[in-house]
């Protein structure tokens, strides 16, 4: 008996085999596996190929039935590996980020040792037994030089945590006859690097302005210091006693480290200096390394040649005497005698002393030894003086005690040199007549003390010199303006046997003594504290029209039009070759050098590399 009921089959996962014809084949593509093995057992049992077998009480399940059950066994067990499956991968894909992660967070862990490690490289001490280098705290900068700009530098980047080490030739009390006359600008400076104390207990003069003398006539050009506090003024003192000063106060620092040697040569290898080697007071040579090197070893730099093309020139020197008892036509102010064949500079040193200066045009000086100077200083200049000074004039010379100076003149012209940096009269000079020589070099102390601060680690000594690129730039405006202003004054106020530089001459002293913006403003730009170089060159060719306008009132004539004109043109003569040597576009326009925006270096080694070293 052939089992046609369907109560005794188990439901199946699909239609019933009865159900199914050659007509409407089962569609196997809607289901998962191929059932192409179950249609072809359907056929033969409807067609009687195949004999059916009798059922029995023990129910053996049909290989169709079987199949089913295997099928629906089959569909569950791969839900549940579909699952297992997704949260596998999801698990994995978790565990490769947490591998990445640290991966990089030992990557840069072993970065900041190999790195703190090669920093140990600067840290040296000296044997001094046999002059090698050997670990030690060491040091983040040396500075060769301690004079005013170095003495400046280490008690500023000392104050800011380097580790400073400054070697200078001699550390006893410097004694000179210029570096005596800090305008109102470099006194701001002073205060912003927290150095104004330096000018106390040296007997400093407040200087608030400048008396402008010619041919019997006479002006007085004041500090515009109505804005600024009562305290702010220019400064005179004895050069020696306010290096000694900021010396002192340098050495207070426990970080700070000044020792007395000459430098002979810098360190190099593969181009970027490493150090110095220098000899000691004792004569022991020896070499010190830092990751930076700062020379700023003044006018008569013996390294300059190393980092930068000086074209020095000597346009004059200046004799110095010291005048005693004497009272100044002016009080607390600077004195300029428009004198023939160039100025004589007249300021107060100390409560009872005056400085003087004259200035020689050219290199070749009268001997002191046979007596030339003194005859020359008596016949020659004392006539030109006011008649005030005359009398300690005269005994000055008397008294024999005359000292010269060349008066340099050098552009700025760098060659950025990885691992090291020139600042000061070593860097850039211009002529004294304007006492604007540490107003230039405090200022670059500001902008290098910016640029550094960000900064904690400075060993990438190529990173480091494309970064302080910008410092070039950005100490142009103070920099320049005074370069300029130096430079023009200097040779306008010499006199000339061309009548059109006699012209200039005079009508800048009669611009000057017009008060108003007509002072002020040259004033300001010579004090720092108007450091536009835009505002000097209207000024100085307002001077020039100035002079032409004279020259053509009442009425003008052919001669008078020709002398103007030649004025016109010497007054460019003058000033453009100047700017030139400055840098027109470093000058008046700074925003668009790319070093103008150079950021500072990415700091890759934390503060708890020296922990992690230990």
């Amino acid at each position: 008996m052939l089992l046609t009921s369907h109560c005794h089959r188990p439901s199946l996962p699909f239609p019933a085999p009865q159900q199914l014809s050659n007509s409407q084949p089962y569609n196997h593509h809607r289901k998962r596996g191929t059932f192409t093995t179950v249609h072809a057992q359907i056929n033969r049992r409807e067609s009687g190929r195949e004999e059916s077998k009798p059922f029995s009480s023990s129910f053996s399940p049909s290989p169709v039935t079987q199949f089913s059950t295997d099928v629906c066994n089959a569909r569950k067990k791969m839900v549940i590996v579909d699952k297992y499956i997704v949260g596998t991968f999801f698990a994995s894909l978790m565990g490769f980020f947490i591998l990445y992660v640290l991966r990089q967070k030992t990557t840069a862990k072993h970065r900041r040792r190999d790195q703190f490690q090669s920093r140990q490289h600067y840290q040296i001490r000296n044997d001094p037994t046999t002059g090698e280098c050997l670990p030690d705290s060491g040091s983040d900068v040396i500075i060769v030089g301690a004079g005013v700009a170095g003495a400046a530098l280490a008690y500023t980047l000392g104050k800011d945590g380097r580790r400073v080490r400054v070697i200078e030739r001699d550390l006893t009390e410097p004694d000179r006859i210029v570096g005596e006359l800090l305008q109102p600008g470099g006194y701001l400076k002073l205060i912003e690097l927290g150095l104004e104390d330096c000018v106390e207990e040296i007997d400093a003069q407040r200087v608030l302005g400048y008396a402008l003398f010619k041919d019997g006539k006479n002006t007085r050009l004041s500090y515009p210091l109505e804005k600024f506090h009562s305290d702010v003024s220019g400064r005179s003192f004895h050069n020696g006693r306010f290096i000694q000063r900021m010396r002192e106060k340098a050495a207070t620092l426990p970080n700070v480290h000044l020792e007395q040697g000459t430098v002979s040569s810098l360190l190099e290898e593969n181009g970027i200096v490493k150090g110095v080697e220098y000899k000691t007071k004792a004569g022991q040579e020896l070499k010190a390394y830092a990751p930076l090197t700062i020379v700023c070893d003044g006018c008569f730099s013996n390294l300059r040649r190393s980092l930068c093309k000086p074209e020095v020139e000597v346009p004059s020197c200046f004799v110095g005497l010291v005048l005693e008892n004497c009272e100044l036509p002016y009080a607390n102010h600077g004195h300029v005698i428009l004198a023939d064949p160039s100025p004589i500079l007249f300021y107060p040193i100390s409560s009872t002393e005056v400085r003087c200066l004259v200035d020689v045009p050219g290199q070749k000086l009268p001997s002191l030894a046979s007596g030339e100077m003194a005859n020359y200083l008596k016949t020659m200049v004392a006539p030109q003086i006011p008649a005030e000074l005359y009398d300690a004039f005269i005994a000055a010379i008397d008294k024999g005690n005359i000292r010269t100076m060349p008066n340099r003149s050098m552009p700025a012209a760098p060659c950025p040199t990885p691992g090291a940096l020139l600042m000061g009269d070593a860097f850039n000079m211009r002529h004294p007549l304007t006492g604007g020589g540490m107003t230039v070099a405090l200022s670059d102390i500001v902008v290098l003390r910016n640029l550094l601060k960000p900064l904690h680690d400075m060993t990438d000594a190529d990173s480091l010199c494309r970064y302080l690129e910008s410092f070039y730039t950005l100490r142009k405006p103070v920099a320049s303006t005074i370069n300029t202003l130096a430079g023009a004054l200097y040779k306008v106020f010499c006199a000339s046997p061309d009548q059109a530089r006699n012209e200039m001459r005079q009508a800048c002293f009669d611009y000057l003594s017009l008060g108003g913006a007509c002072s002020t403003g040259p004033v300001a730009l010579l004090s720092g504290l108007n450091p536009r170089p835009l505002s000097l060159v209207l000024h100085f060719f307002a001077v020039a029209i100035y002079g032409v306008g004279r020259l053509l009132l009442p009425y003008p004539s052919p001669k008078r039009l020709w002398i103007g004109a030649r004025l016109i043109s010497g007054a460019s003569g003058i000033i453009f070759p100047i700017i030139k040597a400055e840098g027109i576009r470093q000058m008046f326009f700074p925003a668009t050098m790319p070093a103008y925006y150079r950021a500072p270096l990415v700091d890759e080694v934390s503060d708890s590399a020296p922990q992690e070293s230990k």
